[in-house]
């Protein structure tokens, strides 16, 4: 390895990999330093440009924590996190598209009954969320687990907001829910607003360099498991948000951008009474069983 240069690095980089067991790692690691290098060469990366990058990149983890993923805003932002979901859902044409999980999703969110309110006092407009969960061949899906969350009117999520005087952070509108034997769901929650990721670190220092803006459209999250299907993470996005055609993660695709309805004061659908005017969605999920690929 004496005397390497510039053009014969790369390959002594892949040559001190040669004893490496494990296949896969030492195939993507075998790409990756390929590109990385090829990128170097193809913009003539100046020293100056590289020790910014790694600033940018130790700002990035230095901002993170257990309630802000930089890391994922990142990944979000450059389109790739879209990207590999892409690859890895592939499905077939009738089922429902997948999307990026996002850095606010949290594990074990409370359990709620068919009907209940998961806002649980966060702001917003009340709404009320219904449809359905079906397979592939419109089989209703019972007892499917649903994970739901999704941004105050103001578009913070919960776990943006401060924690209490213990270092608890109150769920609001996020809850976890399942299907009833007809595979049929509903909740109550508040209006899908559109919100800007965080944008006060590095990843918003890139996008406004870059002259793009930090939002997302209006959506709800959902996760969907069931036994013997394949487990879906996607949006469901509200229908005229100005945002629909620049989402800042590229999350979004037609199939999943449905009407809210508005409704005067009233009675709602479930016989629920409302002084206020409210929205109502609702839209069905198709799932692909297991082993099933497009």
């Amino acid at each position: 390895m004496l005397d390497i240069n510039e053009d014969t690095i790369t390959q002594a980089v892949l040559a001190s990999m040669a004893r490496c067991s494990d296949e896969r790692l030492r195939t993507v690691m075998t790409s990756l330093v390929q590109h990385l290098h090829a990128f170097a060469r193809d913009v003539k990366l100046t020293e100056d440009e590289w020790f910014h990058a790694i600033r940018f990149l130790t700002e990035v983890g230095h901002i993170t924590d257990d309630r802000r993923q930089e890391f994922v805003l990142l990944s979000d932002t450059l389109g790739l996190s879209m990207l590999v979901t892409t690859q890895n859902h592939r499905k077939p044409a009738a089922c429902t598209e997948a999307t990026v999980l996002g850095p606010f999703f949290v594990p074990d969110a409370p359990e709620y009954a068919p009907g209940d309110d998961i806002a649980n006092g966060a702001l917003g407009a009340p709404c009320f969320v219904s449809g359905s969960v079906v397979g592939i061949d419109g089989e209703p899906v019972a007892g499917a687990q649903l994970d739901v969350w999704q941004s105050d009117e103001h578009g913070f999520y919960d776990v943006q907001h401060a924690p209490d005087a213990a270092g608890r952070i109150e769920p609001r509108a996020r809850g976890r829910l399942r299907t009833a034997a007809d595979g049929t769901f509903h909740f109550r929650s508040i209006l899908a607003e559109a919100y800007p990721i965080p944008h006060d670190g590095p990843v918003g220092k890139m996008l406004e360099a870059l002259g793009r803006h930090p939002w997302r459209p209006a959506h709800l999250h959902f996760w969907i498991q069931a036994d013997g299907y394949e487990p879906l993470i996607t949006h469901v996005f509200r229908n005229g948000d100005r945002y629909l055609d620049s989402d800042a993660v590229f999350g979004v695709r037609s199939s999943l951008v449905v009407d809210w309805k508005r409704h005067e004061a009233g009675v709602a659908r479930d016989g629920t009474p409302m002084n206020v005017p409210f929205y109502t969605v609702d839209y069905r999920f198709v799932l692909n069983p297991r082993g099933d690929k497009a």
